[in-house]
């Protein structure tokens, strides 16, 4: 079976697979409702029809509505995503992922993480990663 990723996905559908990831399950109203720039309802059944069909997605019946839920974990998506966004924007090198979060001035680590990711970073040395 393919790996899937969502970088596979057009922006509408991520942006559809981040509410029912967030919410962990929901109703095409909901959905319409937590979109930017929201398109119709039918747009958005239509939407989650092709998710399902392409294996993203499944459905329930609850209170009379399909509740959308995601067939793959939030943790096999979110290293779908880092290997991704480490091949694509950063060669390859996660080095040079976490030079770039140490160096953003937007990140404010506080001192509490820094010293986890000190700690993180001693771990791997010594299990040899």
């Amino acid at each position: 079976m393919k790996k899937k990723s969502l970088s596979n996905l057009s922006r509408r559908e991520r942006q559809i697979m981040d509410i029912i990831y967030q919410k962990g399950e929901a109703a095409a109203s909901e959905i319409e409702k937590l979109l930017s720039d929201p398109p119709s309802n039918s747009s958005v059944r239509t939407k989650l029809r092709v998710l399902e069909k392409k294996g993203y997605l499944k459905h329930k019946e609850k209170n009379l509505r399909y509740v959308y839920y995601p067939t793959i974990s939030r943790a096999k998506v979110k290293h779908s995503a880092l290997h991704h966004l480490i091949q694509t924007f950063f060669d390859g090198s996660p080095e040079r992922v976490i030079a770039a979060i140490l160096d953003n001035s937007e990140t404010n680590l506080t001192s509490e993480e820094l010293d986890r990711v000190a700690r993180l970073i001693k771990q791997a040395q010594k299990e040899g990663k």
